[in-house]
Protein backbone atom coordinates (compact mmCIF):
# COMPACT_ATOMS: atom_id res chain seq x y z
CA UNK A 1 0.00 0.00 0.00
CA UNK A 2 3.06 2.25 -0.06
CA UNK A 3 2.04 3.43 3.39
CA UNK A 4 4.98 5.68 3.93
CA UNK A 5 5.74 6.65 0.37
CA UNK A 6 6.49 10.26 -0.46
CA UNK A 7 3.21 10.70 -2.28
CA UNK A 8 1.09 9.28 0.48
CA UNK A 9 2.70 11.48 3.10
CA UNK A 10 2.01 14.52 0.96
CA UNK A 11 -1.60 13.52 0.50
CA UNK A 12 -2.08 12.92 4.20
CA UNK A 13 -0.51 16.16 5.34
CA UNK A 14 -2.28 18.37 2.87
CA UNK A 15 -5.52 16.55 3.05
CA UNK A 16 -8.80 17.39 4.39
CA UNK A 17 -12.20 16.29 3.84
CA UNK A 18 -14.61 15.56 6.41
CA UNK A 19 -16.61 14.72 3.87
CA UNK A 20 -18.66 16.22 2.08
CA UNK A 21 -21.46 18.04 2.68
CA UNK A 22 -24.04 19.35 4.44
CA UNK A 23 -27.11 20.52 5.85
CA UNK A 24 -29.83 23.00 6.34
CA UNK A 25 -33.45 23.35 6.87
CA UNK A 26 -37.06 23.60 5.62
CA UNK A 27 -40.76 22.81 5.77
CA UNK A 28 -42.81 21.76 8.56
CA UNK A 29 -44.71 20.75 11.34
CA UNK A 30 -44.11 22.91 14.34
CA UNK A 31 -44.37 26.25 12.58
CA UNK A 32 -46.48 25.11 9.61
CA UNK A 33 -43.92 26.33 7.07
CA UNK A 34 -44.38 25.14 3.50
CA UNK A 35 -41.45 24.08 1.38
CA UNK A 36 -41.65 26.60 -1.42
CA UNK A 37 -38.79 28.21 -3.24
CA UNK A 38 -38.73 31.90 -3.95
CA UNK A 39 -38.03 33.08 -7.48
CA UNK A 40 -34.35 33.44 -6.62
CA UNK A 41 -34.02 29.80 -5.62
CA UNK A 42 -33.93 30.36 -1.87
CA UNK A 43 -36.09 28.52 0.62
CA UNK A 44 -37.85 30.64 3.27
CA UNK A 45 -36.31 29.88 6.64
CA UNK A 46 -36.80 30.98 10.22
CA UNK A 47 -33.06 30.90 10.86
CA UNK A 48 -31.36 34.21 11.52
CA UNK A 49 -27.80 32.95 11.01
CA UNK A 50 -25.70 29.95 9.98
CA UNK A 51 -22.84 28.86 12.24
CA UNK A 52 -20.36 26.35 10.79
CA UNK A 53 -17.96 23.92 12.48
CA UNK A 54 -15.73 21.19 11.10
CA UNK A 55 -13.16 20.54 8.42
CA UNK A 56 -12.18 21.39 4.85
CA UNK A 57 -15.60 20.68 3.43
CA UNK A 58 -16.83 23.74 5.29
CA UNK A 59 -13.67 25.87 5.79
CA UNK A 60 -14.12 29.26 4.10
CA UNK A 61 -10.56 30.43 4.78
CA UNK A 62 -9.63 29.94 8.44
CA UNK A 63 -6.55 27.91 7.54
CA UNK A 64 -5.14 30.92 5.68
CA UNK A 65 -4.35 32.38 9.10
CA UNK A 66 -2.89 29.27 10.74
CA UNK A 67 0.68 27.87 10.67
CA UNK A 68 -0.32 24.84 8.61
CA UNK A 69 0.52 23.51 5.16
CA UNK A 70 -3.13 22.47 4.80
CA UNK A 71 -3.93 25.53 2.72
CA UNK A 72 -5.42 26.23 -0.68
CA UNK A 73 -5.20 30.02 -0.95
CA UNK A 74 -3.58 29.79 -4.38
CA UNK A 75 -4.69 28.92 -7.94
CA UNK A 76 -6.27 26.84 -9.32
CA UNK A 77 -8.46 26.85 -6.19
CA UNK A 78 -11.16 29.50 -6.43
CA UNK A 79 -11.04 29.70 -10.22
CA UNK A 80 -14.86 29.72 -10.36
CA UNK A 81 -15.34 31.81 -7.22
CA UNK A 82 -16.60 35.38 -7.81
CA UNK A 83 -13.58 37.35 -8.95
CA UNK A 84 -11.79 34.09 -9.88
CA UNK A 85 -9.71 34.33 -6.72
CA UNK A 86 -8.48 31.71 -4.26
CA UNK A 87 -9.99 32.32 -0.83
CA UNK A 88 -8.88 29.31 1.18
CA UNK A 89 -11.95 27.28 0.20
CA UNK A 90 -11.01 23.73 -0.78
CA UNK A 91 -12.94 23.88 -4.03
CA UNK A 92 -13.03 25.54 -7.44
CA UNK A 93 -15.73 27.85 -6.07
CA UNK A 94 -18.17 27.96 -3.18
CA UNK A 95 -18.36 25.34 -0.43
CA UNK A 96 -21.41 23.98 1.46
CA UNK A 97 -21.14 26.70 4.13
CA UNK A 98 -21.87 29.35 1.49
CA UNK A 99 -24.44 27.32 -0.41
CA UNK A 100 -26.50 26.47 2.67
CA UNK A 101 -26.59 30.10 3.81
CA UNK A 102 -27.49 31.24 0.30
CA UNK A 103 -30.16 28.57 -0.18
CA UNK A 104 -31.82 29.64 3.07
CA UNK A 105 -31.79 33.28 2.02
CA UNK A 106 -29.42 34.36 4.81
CA UNK A 107 -26.36 35.54 2.84
CA UNK A 108 -24.19 34.59 -0.12
CA UNK A 109 -20.94 33.82 1.69
CA UNK A 110 -20.13 32.72 5.22
CA UNK A 111 -16.92 34.49 6.34
CA UNK A 112 -14.05 32.74 8.10
CA UNK A 113 -13.99 33.82 11.74
CA UNK A 114 -10.20 34.23 11.76
CA UNK A 115 -10.21 36.57 8.79
CA UNK A 116 -8.93 40.09 9.60
CA UNK A 117 -11.52 41.35 7.10
CA UNK A 118 -14.39 40.11 9.26
CA UNK A 119 -16.76 42.97 10.05
CA UNK A 120 -19.10 43.40 13.03
CA UNK A 121 -22.14 43.21 10.76
CA UNK A 122 -21.01 39.77 9.56
CA UNK A 123 -21.46 38.36 13.06
CA UNK A 124 -25.22 38.87 12.99
CA UNK A 125 -25.85 36.40 10.15
CA UNK A 126 -23.22 33.82 11.01
CA UNK A 127 -19.59 32.82 10.62
CA UNK A 128 -17.44 29.78 9.90
CA UNK A 129 -15.10 28.19 12.45
CA UNK A 130 -14.26 25.13 10.34
CA UNK A 131 -10.62 24.30 9.72
CA UNK A 132 -9.32 22.09 6.91
CA UNK A 133 -7.59 18.87 8.04
CA UNK A 134 -9.21 18.91 11.48
CA UNK A 135 -11.26 16.18 13.13
CA UNK A 136 -12.97 15.01 16.29
CA UNK A 137 -9.76 13.24 17.34
CA UNK A 138 -7.47 15.88 18.93
CA UNK A 139 -4.48 14.10 17.38
CA UNK A 140 -5.77 14.83 13.89
CA UNK A 141 -5.69 18.58 14.44
CA UNK A 142 -2.34 18.43 16.25
CA UNK A 143 -0.70 16.57 13.37
CA UNK A 144 -1.90 19.20 10.89
CA UNK A 145 -1.50 22.34 13.05
CA UNK A 146 -5.13 23.34 12.56
CA UNK A 147 -8.09 24.26 14.77
CA UNK A 148 -9.29 21.35 16.88
CA UNK A 149 -13.02 21.05 17.53
CA UNK A 150 -12.40 22.23 21.10
CA UNK A 151 -10.58 25.28 19.77
CA UNK A 152 -13.45 25.96 17.38
CA UNK A 153 -15.80 25.87 20.35
CA UNK A 154 -13.59 28.36 22.20
CA UNK A 155 -13.76 30.68 19.19
CA UNK A 156 -17.54 30.33 19.24
CA UNK A 157 -17.55 31.55 22.84
CA UNK A 158 -15.43 34.50 21.72
CA UNK A 159 -17.94 35.10 18.91
CA UNK A 160 -20.82 35.16 21.40
CA UNK A 161 -19.02 37.79 23.46
CA UNK A 162 -18.38 39.97 20.39
CA UNK A 163 -21.98 39.54 19.26
CA UNK A 164 -23.24 40.75 22.66
CA UNK A 165 -20.91 43.75 22.46
CA UNK A 166 -22.37 44.65 19.06
CA UNK A 167 -26.10 44.06 19.45
CA UNK A 168 -26.68 43.68 23.20
CA UNK A 169 -27.21 40.55 25.26
CA UNK A 170 -30.92 40.07 24.58
CA UNK A 171 -30.65 40.26 20.79
CA UNK A 172 -27.43 38.22 20.82
CA UNK A 173 -29.15 35.42 22.75
CA UNK A 174 -32.02 35.44 20.26
CA UNK A 175 -29.59 35.17 17.33
CA UNK A 176 -27.76 32.28 19.03
CA UNK A 177 -31.00 30.45 19.71
CA UNK A 178 -32.41 30.94 16.21
CA UNK A 179 -29.26 30.05 14.27
CA UNK A 180 -28.70 26.89 12.28
CA UNK A 181 -25.56 25.01 13.39
CA UNK A 182 -23.86 22.70 10.90
CA UNK A 183 -21.09 20.28 11.84
CA UNK A 184 -18.96 18.35 9.34
CA UNK A 185 -16.11 16.34 10.82
CA UNK A 186 -14.62 12.86 11.11
CA UNK A 187 -13.36 12.14 7.60
CA UNK A 188 -9.76 13.10 8.32
CA UNK A 189 -9.83 11.05 11.51
CA UNK A 190 -10.83 7.89 9.67
CA UNK A 191 -9.06 8.26 6.31
CA UNK A 192 -5.82 9.75 7.57
CA UNK A 193 -5.23 9.52 11.31
CA UNK A 194 -6.51 5.94 11.54
CA UNK A 195 -5.94 4.19 8.24
CA UNK A 196 -2.81 6.03 7.10
CA UNK A 197 -1.15 6.59 10.45
CA UNK A 198 0.05 3.88 12.81
CA UNK A 199 -0.43 5.32 16.29
CA UNK A 200 -4.21 4.97 16.57
CA UNK A 201 -4.26 1.56 14.88
CA UNK A 202 -1.82 0.16 17.41
CA UNK A 203 -4.10 1.26 20.26
CA UNK A 204 -7.59 0.81 18.81
CA UNK A 205 -9.52 -1.64 16.69
CA UNK A 206 -11.56 0.39 14.23
CA UNK A 207 -14.76 -0.41 16.12
CA UNK A 208 -13.25 1.04 19.29
CA UNK A 209 -11.93 4.06 17.41
CA UNK A 210 -15.38 4.69 15.94
CA UNK A 211 -16.84 4.63 19.46
CA UNK A 212 -14.15 7.11 20.55
CA UNK A 213 -14.97 9.44 17.65
CA UNK A 214 -18.72 9.32 18.22
CA UNK A 215 -18.20 10.01 21.94
CA UNK A 216 -16.08 13.02 20.95
CA UNK A 217 -18.78 14.19 18.54
CA UNK A 218 -21.39 13.77 21.27
CA UNK A 219 -19.37 15.81 23.74
CA UNK A 220 -19.00 18.57 21.15
CA UNK A 221 -22.74 18.64 20.46
CA UNK A 222 -23.56 18.73 24.16
CA UNK A 223 -21.09 21.57 24.75
CA UNK A 224 -22.57 23.46 21.82
CA UNK A 225 -26.05 22.96 23.23
CA UNK A 226 -24.85 24.23 26.59
CA UNK A 227 -23.69 27.41 24.81
CA UNK A 228 -27.15 28.01 23.37
CA UNK A 229 -27.43 26.05 20.10
CA UNK A 230 -30.92 24.63 19.52
CA UNK A 231 -31.01 23.56 15.83
CA UNK A 232 -28.04 21.34 15.03
CA UNK A 233 -27.30 19.33 11.88
CA UNK A 234 -24.48 16.78 11.96
CA UNK A 235 -23.17 15.42 8.67
CA UNK A 236 -22.36 11.76 8.25
CA UNK A 237 -19.08 10.53 6.87
CA UNK A 238 -19.06 10.20 3.07
CA UNK A 239 -18.08 7.02 1.20
CA UNK A 240 -14.38 7.57 1.96
CA UNK A 241 -13.26 4.57 -0.09
CA UNK A 242 -14.58 6.18 -3.28
CA UNK A 243 -12.60 9.41 -2.99
CA UNK A 244 -10.14 9.55 -5.92
CA UNK A 245 -7.10 9.70 -3.62
CA UNK A 246 -8.19 6.63 -1.69
CA UNK A 247 -8.87 4.75 -4.91
CA UNK A 248 -5.31 5.52 -5.99
CA UNK A 249 -3.67 4.66 -2.68
CA UNK A 250 -5.61 1.55 -1.70
CA UNK A 251 -7.94 0.59 -4.57
CA UNK A 252 -5.53 -1.65 -6.47
CA UNK A 253 -4.57 -1.44 -10.15
CA UNK A 254 -8.15 -0.76 -11.20
CA UNK A 255 -8.55 2.01 -8.59
CA UNK A 256 -11.76 0.50 -7.25
CA UNK A 257 -13.62 1.99 -4.30
CA UNK A 258 -11.92 0.73 -1.13
CA UNK A 259 -14.47 -1.49 0.59
CA UNK A 260 -12.73 -1.41 3.96
CA UNK A 261 -12.89 2.39 4.12
CA UNK A 262 -16.54 2.53 3.08
CA UNK A 263 -17.44 -0.12 5.67
CA UNK A 264 -15.62 1.90 8.32
CA UNK A 265 -17.56 5.03 7.36
CA UNK A 266 -20.83 3.10 7.57
CA UNK A 267 -19.92 1.64 10.96
CA UNK A 268 -19.18 5.12 12.29
CA UNK A 269 -22.39 6.51 10.75
CA UNK A 270 -24.50 3.81 12.38
CA UNK A 271 -23.10 4.68 15.80
CA UNK A 272 -23.57 8.40 15.13
CA UNK A 273 -27.25 7.92 14.26
CA UNK A 274 -27.88 6.15 17.58
CA UNK A 275 -26.03 8.83 19.53
CA UNK A 276 -27.95 11.65 17.84
CA UNK A 277 -31.23 9.90 18.66
CA UNK A 278 -30.12 9.67 22.27
CA UNK A 279 -29.18 13.35 22.40
CA UNK A 280 -32.48 14.30 20.77
CA UNK A 281 -34.33 12.55 23.56
CA UNK A 282 -32.11 14.17 26.19
CA UNK A 283 -32.55 17.71 24.82
CA UNK A 284 -36.26 17.62 24.06
CA UNK A 285 -36.49 21.37 23.46
CA UNK A 286 -33.88 21.22 20.72
CA UNK A 287 -33.67 19.71 17.26
CA UNK A 288 -30.59 17.66 16.47
CA UNK A 289 -30.52 15.81 13.17
CA UNK A 290 -28.28 13.38 11.32
CA UNK A 291 -27.63 14.31 7.69
CA UNK A 292 -26.89 11.36 5.43
CA UNK A 293 -24.14 12.46 3.10
CA UNK A 294 -22.89 8.90 2.57
CA UNK A 295 -25.72 7.65 0.37
CA UNK A 296 -26.32 10.96 -1.38
CA UNK A 297 -22.69 11.27 -2.50
CA UNK A 298 -22.36 7.56 -3.28
CA UNK A 299 -25.31 7.80 -5.67
CA UNK A 300 -23.72 10.77 -7.42
CA UNK A 301 -20.44 8.83 -7.73
CA UNK A 302 -22.17 5.70 -9.03
CA UNK A 303 -24.63 7.50 -11.34
CA UNK A 304 -22.93 10.77 -12.35
CA UNK A 305 -24.85 11.12 -15.62
CA UNK A 306 -28.15 11.11 -13.72
CA UNK A 307 -26.99 14.38 -12.14
CA UNK A 308 -25.58 15.92 -15.31
CA UNK A 309 -22.00 14.93 -14.43
CA UNK A 310 -19.57 12.64 -16.24
CA UNK A 311 -16.35 11.90 -14.30
CA UNK A 312 -16.52 10.47 -10.78
CA UNK A 313 -13.31 8.46 -10.36
CA UNK A 314 -10.77 11.28 -10.89
CA UNK A 315 -10.44 14.84 -9.65
CA UNK A 316 -10.32 17.82 -12.01
CA UNK A 317 -6.86 19.14 -11.11
CA UNK A 318 -3.67 17.60 -12.45
CA UNK A 319 -3.90 13.89 -13.31
CA UNK A 320 -6.89 13.67 -10.99
CA UNK A 321 -5.47 10.63 -9.24
CA UNK A 322 -3.49 12.05 -6.32
CA UNK A 323 -3.30 15.84 -6.43
CA UNK A 324 -4.77 18.14 -3.81
CA UNK A 325 -3.60 21.27 -2.05
CA UNK A 326 -0.15 22.38 -3.18
CA UNK A 327 0.04 19.46 -5.62
CA UNK A 328 -2.83 21.00 -7.62
CA UNK A 329 -0.82 24.20 -7.90
CA UNK A 330 2.36 22.37 -8.88
CA UNK A 331 0.57 20.31 -11.54
CA UNK A 332 -0.25 23.53 -13.37
CA UNK A 333 -3.31 22.18 -15.11
CA UNK A 334 -6.97 21.36 -14.60
CA UNK A 335 -9.68 19.58 -16.55
CA UNK A 336 -11.41 21.49 -19.35
CA UNK A 337 -14.89 21.57 -17.76
CA UNK A 338 -15.11 21.13 -13.99
CA UNK A 339 -18.93 21.23 -14.10
CA UNK A 340 -18.74 17.67 -15.46
CA UNK A 341 -16.61 16.39 -12.57
CA UNK A 342 -17.82 15.08 -9.22
CA UNK A 343 -14.47 15.94 -7.60
CA UNK A 344 -12.33 19.05 -7.87
CA UNK A 345 -9.17 17.61 -6.33
CA UNK A 346 -8.79 14.03 -5.14
CA UNK A 347 -10.44 14.71 -1.78
CA UNK A 348 -12.96 17.49 -2.33
CA UNK A 349 -16.02 17.78 -4.57
CA UNK A 350 -16.53 20.50 -7.16
CA UNK A 351 -18.85 23.40 -6.53
CA UNK A 352 -21.33 21.73 -8.90
CA UNK A 353 -21.40 18.58 -6.77
CA UNK A 354 -21.78 20.66 -3.63
CA UNK A 355 -24.75 22.44 -5.22
CA UNK A 356 -26.42 19.11 -5.98
CA UNK A 357 -25.78 17.83 -2.45
CA UNK A 358 -26.98 21.00 -0.74
CA UNK A 359 -30.17 21.01 -2.78
CA UNK A 360 -30.84 17.42 -1.68
CA UNK A 361 -30.09 18.24 1.94
CA UNK A 362 -32.31 21.32 1.95
CA UNK A 363 -35.20 19.36 0.46
CA UNK A 364 -34.79 16.15 2.47
CA UNK A 365 -33.21 17.10 5.79
CA UNK A 366 -33.68 20.73 6.67
CA UNK A 367 -37.41 20.35 7.00
CA UNK A 368 -36.77 18.40 10.18
CA UNK A 369 -35.27 21.44 11.88
CA UNK A 370 -38.21 23.84 11.87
Amino acid sequence: MMLFSYWRKLVVVIVVFSTVILVSDSTASDHHHHHQENGNGTVPSSFTAVIIFGDSIMDTGNNNFLPTISKCNFPPYGKDFPGHRPTGRFSNGKVPSDLIASRLGIKEFVPAYLSPELESKDLITGVCFASGASGYDPLTSQLNSVLSMDHQLELFQDYKFKLQENVGKIRANTIIEKSLYVISSGSNDVANTYFTGLFRRTHYSFSDYAVFLVQSASSFIQDLHQLGARSIAILSLPPLGCLPSQRTLAGGLLRDCVGLYNQAAQEYNTLLIKEIQSLSNKFSGSKIIYVDIYNKLLDIIQRPKHYGLEVSTNGCCGTGTLELGILCKLSGKTCIDDTKYVFWDTFHPTQRTYEILVDLVVKEDIALLY
